[in-house]
Order: C-alpha cells, then sequence, then structure tokens
C-alpha cells in the first residue's frame, strides 16, 4: 500500500504520475488502469414521484428479455454533443483512444478468468471523469465486432448520456423500472454501432428507492443475456448510496480519481465504502498527454 499511497498524495498535489507510479489497486485479479486528459460532469434533474410503481412489476421473477427484443430498439444517429468529448477510436494517433482501448483489452482478459459482463464505473465525488471513462470504455467495447454493448446512465441524480448523444431522456431506465415501457422501448441502438443507450429516463424523486426495486436486480442478472457488457454511469460514492448498492448487482466496479483533484482521503473513504469486494482497478484521469502517453511518440511521429 505504500506505493498506492505516495502517488496518490503526489496526485493529490498536482503532480503528474509517470506510468510506474500510476496509483494501482492491489486486487487479485491484478487491477486495471488508464488515463485521460478530460474530465466532464454535470446536467440538472427534476423529481416526480414513485407512486405509479406497480405491484406486479416488483414481485416479478424474470425479466424474460432476450437478445430478440434488440430488433425492437429505435435506432439513433451517431451525433455526439460538441463538449461531449467523445473519442474517435478510429484515429489510432490520439493517445486517450489508445488508453481506453488498452482498457478495454484487460477487461476482455479479465472476462476469461471470470464472470465479468456488468461493470460499474463511479468516482469518489463529482467531476473527476467517471462520465467521460464509462461513455468512451463503452464506445471501445463497441468496436469490437463481436461485442453488444449496453451503455446505462444509472446517475438518475444528475444524468448525463442522454445529452452526450443528443437523444431523449425518456422513455428510459426509470420509466421501464417503474412498469411505464417495455425494455426494448427505454433503449437506443446507435446506427452503424453495437452500441445501445439505455438514458436514465424520467426523473424521480428517490432514485435510491429505485434501484432498490427487485426489478433492477433482476435487470442485471439478465443484461449478461443480450449484452457481452454493460457499462453504467452511476453518481459519485462519497455524495449518495446509489453506486454503492448498484456495485453489489454488477459483476465488476471501477473506480475514477482525477490527479491533481482527487484526495487520498477520498480514495480511502470510497474503497472503504465499497468493502473492496469487487473492485477491479482505479483509472486515473486527468494526466497530461504531453507527460504521461510519451511512450506513443516511439510509434507515432509528429509529421504522421
Amino acid at each position: 500500500m505504500s506505493r498506492v499511497h505516495d502517488a496518490l498524495k503526489r496526485a493529490e498535489m498536482g503532480g503528474v504520475l509517470p506510468p510506474e507510479e500510476q496509483p494501482v489497486l492491489p486486487a487479485d485479479p491484478p487491477p486495471i488502469m488508464a488515463a485521460a486528459g478530460i474530465h466532464l460532469d454535470s446536467d440538472g434533474v427534476n423529481g416526480m414521484g414513485l407512486s405509479h410503481v406497480s405491484a406486479s412489476t416488483s414481485t416479478a421473477t424474470r425479466l424474460n428479455l432476450s437478445p430478440a427484443m434488440l430488433s425492437e430498439v429505435q435506432i439513433v444517429a451517431f451525433t455526439p454533443a460538441p463538449e461531449s468529448h467523445l473519442l474517435d477510436l478510429n484515429n489510432s494517433h490520439e493517445t486517450p483512444a489508445e488508453e481506453f482501448r488498452t482498457l478495454r483489452t484487460r477487461l476482455n482478459h479479465l472476462q476469461t478468468l471470470q464472470p465479468l459482463h456488468t461493470i460499474v464505473v463511479t468516482s469518489p465525488s463529482p467531476a473527476e471523469g467517471k462520465t467521460f471513462s464509462a461513455v468512451n470504455l463503452a464506445l471501445a467495447q463497441s468496436h469490437l465486432a463481436e461485442s453488444s454493448v449496453l451503455l446505462g446512465d444509472f446517475d438518475l441524480r444528475r444524468p448525463i448520456v442522454h445529452s452526450l448523444f443528443q437523444i431523449e431522456r425518456a422513455p428510459g431506465l426509470s420509466d421501464f423500472l417503474t412498469g411505464q415501457c417495455s425494455f426494448a422501448q427505454a433503449l437506443r441502438k446507435v446506427e452503424s454501432m453495437n452500441l445501445y443507450l439505455l438514458p436514465a429516463g424520467t426523473a424521480v424523486k428517490n432514485p435510491l428507492e429505485l434501484l432498490n426495486m427487485r426489478q433492477s436486480r433482476l435487470l442485471f442478472e439478465e443484461l449478461p443475456r443480450m449484452f457481452n457488457w454493460a457499462v453504467f454511469d452511476t453518481p459519485p460514492l462519497l455524495f449518495s448510496a446509489d453506486a454503492n448498492l448498484l456495485a453489489t448487482m454488477a459483476d465488476g466496479t471501477i473506480l475514477v480519481v482525477k490527479i491533481g483533484s482527487t484526495t487520498f482521503d477520498n480514495v480511502t473513504r470510497a474503497m472503504q465504502s465499497l468493502c473492496e469486494n469487487n473492485v477491479l482497478g482505479i483509472v486515473a484521469n486527468g494526466a497530461r498527454a504531453s507527460e504521461l502517453y510519451s511512450k506513443y511518440t516511439y510509434y507515432y511521429s509528429k509529421a504522421e
């Protein structure tokens, strides 16, 4: 732990960590690492009640999801918002894109060693890059021809995925969980990609109560039947209990920290809240490309 402590202390003081000193979690299997130079987390949410939750939905024993349902999903164009910072994964010269391909490779390797299909992406505090990491990880996975990938916005307090892809927020997750639409109606498929989007849906007053429904647990259990990967953007760990709850349902959790912003104390508190049960590793966000990604200049010159 001394190396983790020293690395995070340097990050807290604003120093950029060299690759050999990036903070890693001493876990089994080995932790996952990635780094990027952008962060985003913003949006508001209005509330409404959950009085319309049906008893039949909350007592269901199976959701009966199947890959055949995906043929009914609405197809939307890939038109990311200008401020979305979605990476061009077809451009091999972009070092952040290369980092997410590396993260994808390590996850795919872990999947060969253990059941790993549903992943919660969270952070200790807001504005540390969790949404940026979740969205671009899902994009990287969807670029593999054999992968059907779901990107779910489970941050019902401040959802933003629908804004990044410029799609309608509803119907979405909350509408499905409350029985207002089918699962296929809650999804969107990005045109010419293997990426499916599950926006947050209609705003609710009590997100934690909604996520604690039996319907949510059943959804996590059945998603691997439809998708090779399901990546979920969730609220920060230290500001609500939502991510802690979702982490108990998912196969793995990735913690995003921002170099120069996230404190070692917050990382410790976040890890303690997760009980370190299924934490796959830490993504170090906010590094300067000129310092952290110098390894790629070996392959790509500026002239290219």
